[in-house]
């Protein structure tokens, strides 16, 4: 009996850490494991009474916010089935963060899990992706699409994306695991080529979110501090030449953005991120401005944006605006901009905290396992960058890993 549970409990564990493979993949499996994960969850919670994972401010908060979605999808969006398919199932990926903290509650082995299956899908990604990036063709057989590379995930190029956000989960699990000081040497030689893959991959606000999670991670820790902070340097040394010998790259990356604000070329008017990003933008902000409250209605950007009232500038109408923070303002009004701002303003607080007894040399008010965690989540809610759709399946699965890990360390009976 006990090796049966043995058994179903690893069965379980691989199940869910399956998910970062198959994120590579698409995001139809993920999904599929995260609805049913989800279920299972629910239904095991209210069998067993065991409230106590929902019952913490960010969990209650993020419900109140898929309630607010789903009303608004009933009585303000103009399509209420299309609204629903962003609003009516969203509570899962709360849910599905707290069964990650169950698991782990229940079995510590799955952060090795977890670990081993990130090392082993970023050198994948690392050994391919460089292949690809010198020979045109990944190994198995994908041409490189133009000058950014994109390994397995073929001609949806966000390789970047993926390695990028979970990039402070696979350094919280390295922090927390007993190593040897050759596997030490190979992380810090994987963190290297991941730096400069994402550079390679083209994508800028990846580039960025990864520079922004080790610039936070390297001032807030305190173990692998240096460890960190000589693979980073390392790694922007690398790109600088790279960048110096690839025109193509350098256009991509750094001239072209300056560019496109008007920076350079002595503009009058300042241009958001791009002339289709500023479009967007000021799309949405328009829809904003006619319904600041309550919004549109989730998902109904893509349908209003082709509004004259609304549209403005060269590249008018889109699926989403590109950026979280208006594209919540634009579908959920000023009250469902507030709970996303609300978390970055807790993100905020916490940094500064933790700042603040590093000056002082006081006890760290979260460990440096938390930190890494804290700075994935920054990335999620980070408001001055190009992002994907708020509502989108595979960037909320990836966003809601470190959540659940976060949520276990503070909230647990069992930490």
């Amino acid at each position: 009996m006990n090796n049966f549970k043995y058994l179903n409990t690893n069965f379980i564990n691989l199940t869910i850490v399956s998910i970062i493979p198959f994120l590579i993949w698409g995001p139809f499996f993920p999904d599929l494991i995260v609805s049913i994960s989800a279920l299972y969850f629910l239904f095991y919670v209210f069998k067993n009474k065991e409230f106590y994972f929902f019952n913490n401010k960010p969990l209650i908060i993020f419900f109140i916010f898929c309630i607010y979605c789903i009303l608004l999808s009933i009585f303000v969006a103009e399509d209420m089935m299309l609204s629903f398919e962003s609003s009516l199932f969203y509570f899962r990926i709360g849910v599905f963060s707290c069964f990650i903290w169950y698991l782990i509650d229940k079995d510590k082995d799955i952060l090795t899990f977890f670990y081993y299956t990130l090392v082993l899908c970023f050198s994948a990604l690392v050994i391919d992706g460089y292949v690809q990036y010198f020979t045109g063709f990944n190994l198995v057989g994908f041409k490189i699409p133009g000058i950014r590379v994109s390994s397995f995930f073929r001609d949806e190029l966000i390789m970047g994306s993926y390695l990028s956000r979970l990039f402070p989960l696979l350094f919280a699990l390295f922090l927390v695991k007993k190593k040897q000081n050759f596997e030490i040497y190979l992380i810090g030689l994987l963190f290297i080529l991941v730096d400069i893959l994402v550079f390679l991959s083209g994508e800028r606000s990846a580039f960025f979110f990864l520079n922004l999670s080790t610039i936070f991670i390297i001032i807030l820790i305190k173990e692998y501090q240096k460890f960190r902070l000589v693979t980073f340097i390392i790694a922007i040394i690398s790109v600088f030449i790279l960048s110096l010998n690839s025109s193509k790259l350098n256009q991509r990356m750094f001239k072209g953005p300056i560019e496109d604000m008007g920076i350079t070329n002595n503009s009058k008017e300042f241009i958001i991120f791009s002339n289709a990003h500023d479009s967007l933008i000021r799309t949405a902000y328009n829809m904003f401005k006619d319904k600041p409250v309550l919004g549109h209605g989730p998902k109904m950007f893509r349908i209003i944006c082709e509004n004259e009232k609304y549209a403005t500038g060269v590249y008018a109408c889109s699926t989403h605006p590109h950026n979280f923070y208006i594209q919540l303002l634009a579908e959920t009004g000023i009250v469902g901009f507030s709970f996303l701002f609300c978390a970055l303003v807790y993100v905020i607080y916490t940094a500064l905290k933790q700042f603040k007894t590093i000056i002082f040399k006081q006890k760290r008010h979260i460990t440096d396992y938390q930190v890494c965690l804290l700075a994935g989540i920054l990335i999620t809610v980070w408001p001055l960058v190009p992002n994907g759709n708020f509502f989108n399946n595979w960037l909320m699965i990836i966003y809601s890993l470190p959540v659940g890990f976060y949520l276990q360390s503070i909230y647990s009976k069992k930490s």
